[in-house]
């Protein structure tokens, strides 16, 4: 099973999104290296995905994807405007917490963003 830092950063109802070339929209994350921590991998991956900065990190829940275990994280950073595609990352965007279901991203990304509207 593979095992993933994903994290929701989101601020005036919207959540930040990023796409692979050729791919749907996902929240990012990524890979959980060998001998690294889960919160040390989200940090690490928001920054190269978006060269965004955590200001502060709280572990949220939990998700069982069949062959992908996330653990999810809600990251509070310091400058949102200066999100930047980086590395594999083509596009960010800031969605509307209201309508992310109009967006193309999978089925697992949708269920994590419903169970983080369930705890807000």
């Amino acid at each position: 099973m593979k095992v993933r830092a994903t994290v929701i950063c989101e601020r005036d109802r919207e959540i930040l999104f990023v796409r692979k070339p050729r791919s749907k929209w996902s929240l990012p994350g990524g890979k959980v290296e060998a001998g690294e921590a889960i919160a040390g991998a989200a940090v690490r991956e928001l920054q190269e995905e978006t060269g965004l900065n955590v200001d502060q990190l709280l572990y949220v829940f939990e998700f069982d994807a069949g062959n992908t275990l996330h653990h999810v994280f809600e990251a509070s950073v310091l400058d949102g405007e200066s999100a930047v595609p980086q590395n594999e990352i083509v596009e960010c965007i800031w969605h509307s917490l209201r309508t992310f279901q109009d967006l193309d991203t999978s089925e697992a990304t949708k269920s994590i963003i419903r169970s983080f509207l369930r705890r807000l």
